[in-house]
């Protein structure tokens, strides 16, 4: 790896997407010691990062061009391919011999892609979705799926165990992308059965915050239900994951799922019920928003 010597024998590090899920992300890399460039399509959103020493950049291009790791986690895959493969964008002014990490849930058709553009660039690309939501970034408690050359996971590892506790190295360029949306076929499944499970005890006319406590530890429980109710049952239904990415990582397990021959009705349903809230606005929400679909039935 080109390394620099912006802090000790430490590469310099480019981060980019600092929301809800990056700024936690990239505050952790800073907090390790590493010198992180930053930009976000709202320069504002980088402000807590560069008051801890991060230094903004005016675009994709230009964090690829000052860095020697470039890490991602942004919005869409049409986003993804704009960063990456648009002219002048990350990969076409990466340095030689840098690695470019995209964390965002992705198409795993458009990882081969940057992987392959990279590499005739003599690059390095990995594609590393995260599971854990926005207190798996807080704490550094993040599962990292990881896609790619062995070398070049190995090289990403150290990096990696800065910002998550399970990570694993699946396979070639886009199996990190894969292992995630299975990740999200079943989480799909699991906040269907908790909002109506939760619908079902309030109706029922039992104390639903008890329910959770008795339940959590048995064979119903789970991490969302353990993270998620107690937020749906105190009314929180702000995003540690909007429901509009979401919706965006169902739909590319379906095209998916369908593109196998599999077809995944669970995942069908959970989908369309998503997309249902979305339509009456609910697609700022978190993915825990769903409750409110049974809420408006009461």
């Amino acid at each position: 790896m080109a390394q620099q010597t912006g802090n000790g024998a430490k590469p310099i590090i480019g981060f980019i997407g600092t929301g809800v899920m990056g700024r936690p992300m990239a505050g952790r890399l800073i907090d390790a010691g590493y010198d992180l460039n930053v930009y976000n399509r709202t320069p504002g959103k980088c402000a807590p990062l560069v008051s801890k020493g991060a230094k903004l950049m005016d675009g994709p291009g230009e964090v690829a061009s000052a860095s020697d790791v470039v890490f991602s986690i942004i919005g869409f895959p049409e986003d993804v391919e704009d960063v990456y493969l648009a002219p002048g964008g990350v990969v076409e002014r990466a340095r030689p011999g840098a690695l470019l990490i995209d964390m965002t849930t992705s198409s795993p058709s458009l990882a081969r892609r940057i992987y392959d553009a990279a590499k005739a660039r003599g690059a390095g690309a990995c594609d590393a979705p995260v599971t854990g939501g926005d207190k798996g970034a807080r704490e550094a408690k993040l599962a990292i799926l990881v896609g790619g050359d062995e070398g070049d996971f190995n090289r990403a590892l150290p990096l990696f165990r800065v910002l998550g506790k399970n990570i694993v190295h699946f396979g070639p360029a886009g199996s990190g992308q894969y292992a995630k949306l299975a990740n999200q076929v079943i989480i799909a499944g699991t906040m269907l059965g908790l909002c109506e499970g939760l619908a079902y005890a309030e109706r029922a006319g039992i104390d639903p915050k008890k329910l959770v406590e008795c339940i959590e530890n048995g064979a119903a429980g789970s991490w969302s239900l353990s993270n998620y109710g107690p937020r749906i049952l105190d009314g929180d239904f702000s995003p540690g994951f909007f429901v509009k990415h979401f919706i965006k990582d169902m739909n590319l397990a379906k095209e998916s799922s369908l593109a196998f021959g599999l077809d995944l009705s669970g995942l069908a349903t959970a989908l369309a019920s998503y997309r249902k809230l979305a339509e009456q606005g609910g697609g700022e929400n978190g993915t825990q928003g769903l409750y409110r679909l049974y809420e408006e039935k009461k």
